[in-house]
């Protein structure tokens, strides 16, 4: 009888723990899908930002070197 419960046991705890590594790797699976779907969207969203951005530093280094211009004439 002993036995019987013994195999009954390990039966018991080998499946919850099968179903525990598949549990656990199903979650570890949709949180790297989700991760990757973040970053995604976060990257589509400074792209433009960043286009912006470059080109507000470009205008405002064309300002500055006219104006660097502007004092060097008038110095002159």
């Amino acid at each position: 009888m002993r036995y019987v419960l013994r195999v009954r046991l390990a039966s018991f705890f080998t499946g919850a723990a099968t179903a525990s590594f598949l549990g656990f790797y199903i979650l570890h699976k949709d949180y790297k899908v989700a991760h990757e779907s973040i970053s995604q969207q976060l990257k589509g969203l400074h792209e433009p930002l960043d286009r912006r951005i470059s080109a507000l530093e470009s205008l405002k280094r064309a300002e500055t070197s006219k104006q660097v211009e502007a004092t060097e004439y008038n110095v002159s």
